[in-house]
């Protein structure tokens, strides 16, 4: 049982607690800090994004199940630690996946299954709209999804008077407010740096585009309010209040901050908001964060551009993929140990076969590995299709076969970043946080390699994004005067430094190395999609071809 520390109890009896709430790809996680910014209890609910009719997506019920879920798990924790029921907390914030598409018709009705950020089915629309805004639109942003709706003449395009994101979708339902933090809705629609809003020129071409398909939508309507860090977004409603937990102890009336997406959260959970500073997610996907000290001289289709929670631009290199095959390869470990009746913990499997990794060759011996569960927009994969690959040359033994699935974890970043480096783009200091730190120093160790730069993970890594949002909600409240970036680096951080592993030269020439193949090998990748498809073995899907986009004028 953890010590009780007294600050922490009166803040809970008192109110001056806050919780974030966030929904990741594959878990939802509760934590609660006190007033000094401390996580004092937490909970989670593991979920799985679902393959239905060709779209990665979750259901609503699965939604809100795991909210009450990781909220209950939060709250005993809570009783057991402090002997109190949690019946009001400070402040509540809520933050999920970036991006994707909650189409809702004016009765509240939704009107598609939620397409998530991993589907890569708006290829037409993605070219188009960066085209015409030159202004890269992935094909995960709202946007593009929406866009390609209409040129796919869907039904259910006429009926929409909500448009918003996951994070924006619980917040709505739990206060009434149709609002949005202005991280989460530049993945939305492009922002105007000027004016921390949509972006009005664009949405003036947007609006000439769909008139040509004979469709009629106000963004301005159907679009969420932005909001930026620290003002209030609602508070929480009666029955919102029932949503989050139905024993009824949770009373309405908390004040909420604007919902905003895991890009933003991890950047406030790393202290990386200010210019010049990025962090670097990894998960089910992973994501790198620059804040920028000016905009990019060109429009590059790997580079987002999005902002942090308070407005700031930053270039962000996303990729679909990042650790969803190495769990996969860990499955099949624990499946061969099990049936040896070995009981040996998952916890304990990773942290082995992680620091096996250490001992493999710097280039991977030889090894070649795309984890692509889904497509992936960088390297122009389309579908997901893991692959690994070996020659009878090779040094297959299981050092290097850990190693090449976390150096790949981080292939497609590379690519990302490597423009961001030809843009003259100069960062001070790289976080890491996500599961894949989870074991000390080897996902660290792997990734300062690919970005050939020292990369920091802090003590508080593991609580990630759920923590961000946190603080983002004890920002609103406690903020006095402060910008966001004085806030996180004099109240919450303070000498927190965290610990920084520097690439050795060694390191860094056999990532290298590794990516030159890596590099030179998408083409198999594609070609196997393809004769597979030609075969009949898979369904044809189509490719994306990579394209250009010319510079600013």
């Amino acid at each position: 049982m953890k010590e009780v520390n007294a600050q922490s109890m009166l803040d809970v009896i008192d109110g001056r607690t806050s919780l974030g709430i966030e929904f990741g790809s594959t878990r939802i996680k509760a934590v609660l800090i006190d007033s000094s910014f401390t996580p004092i209890a937490a909970g989670s609910y593991e979920w799985e994004n679902k393959l239905e009719n060709s779209i990665w997506t979750y259901s609503l019920e699965d939604i809100w199940k795991g909210l009450r879920v990781s909220y209950r798990k939060m709250a005993a924790e809570v009783f057991e630690i402090y002997g109190e029921n949690l019946t009001t907390i400070g402040s509540i914030g809520f933050s999920a996946m970036m991006h994707g598409y909650l189409a809702f018709d004016s009765k509240e009705q939704l009107l598609v299954p939620f397409r998530t950020w991993r589907n890569t089915i708006t290829e037409e629309a993605e070219r188009i709209l960066t085209e015409k805004f030159q202004y890269n639109i992935p094909q995960r942003w709202s946007i593009a999804h929406l866009y390609q709706a209409i040129l796919n003449k869907e039904e259910h395009v006429r009926e929409i008077d909500f448009l918003t994101t996951l994070a924006g979708y619980v917040h709505w339902q739990l206060t009434g407010e149709k609002v949005l933090g202005v991280g989460d809705a530049s993945g939305m629609f492009p922002i105007d740096p000027s004016t921390k809003t949509y972006h009005q020129e664009m949405k003036n071409i947007f609006g000439q585009l769909i008139e040509k398909e004979r469709i009629a939508i106000d963004l301005d309507h159907i679009l969420p309010k932005v909001l930026v860090a620290g003002e209030e977004a609602g508070k929480l409603s009666e029955s919102g209040a029932y949503l989050i937990d139905p024993t009824g102890n949770l009373k309405p009336g908390i004040p909420i901050c604007p919902p905003e997406g895991d890009a933003g959260t991890g950047m406030v959970a790393t202290n990386s908001v200010a210019k010049r500073t990025g962090n670097i997610s990894a998960g089910t996907s992973a994501f790198a964060m620059i804040v920028l000290e000016k905009e990019l001289e060109n429009v590059h289709p790997e580079i987002d551009m999005v902002t942090t929670p308070s407005g700031e631009l930053v270039g962000m290199v996303h990729t679909n993929n990042c650790s969803s095959d190495i769990n996969a390869w860990v499955n099949i470990f624990e499946e061969f140990t099990n049936s040896l009746g070995m009981e040996i913990s998952r916890d304990k499997l990773f942290t082995v076969l992680f620091n096996k990794a250490l001992e493999g060759d710097m280039d991977c011996g030889g090894l070649l590995s795309y984890g692509y569960f889904s497509g992936e927009n960088i390297t122009g994969v389309n579908e997901g299709r893991p692959l690994f690959v070996r020659t009878p040359g090779s040094r297959f033994d299981l050092a290097n076969f850990m190693r090449i699935h976390l150096a790949s974890a981080f292939g497609a970043m590379r690519i990302g970043m490597d423009i961001l480096k030809s843009e003259d783009v100069q960062i001070d200091r790289l976080v890491g946080h996500g599961g894949i730190f989870k074991t000390p120093e080897v996902g660290q160790r792997i990734l300062a390699s690919a970005m050939e730069a020292p990369v920091t993970v802090m003590d508080t890594a593991g609580e990630g994004g759920a923590w961000g949002i946190a603080l983002l909600a004890a920002y609103m409240m406690d903020r006095h005067g402060k910008s966001l970036e004085n806030f996180l680096a004099e109240d919450v951080f303070g000498q927190d430094q965290g610990i920084t592993i520097t690439p050795s030269a060694e390191e860094i020439a056999g990532y290298q190395i590794f990516m030159s193949r890596y590099r030179e090998g998408i083409d198999i990748e594609k070609t196997a999609i393809h004769q597979l498809q030609e075969k009949g073995v898979i369904e044809n899907a189509g490719t994306t071809e990579r394209r250009s986009v010319s510079s600013k004028s």
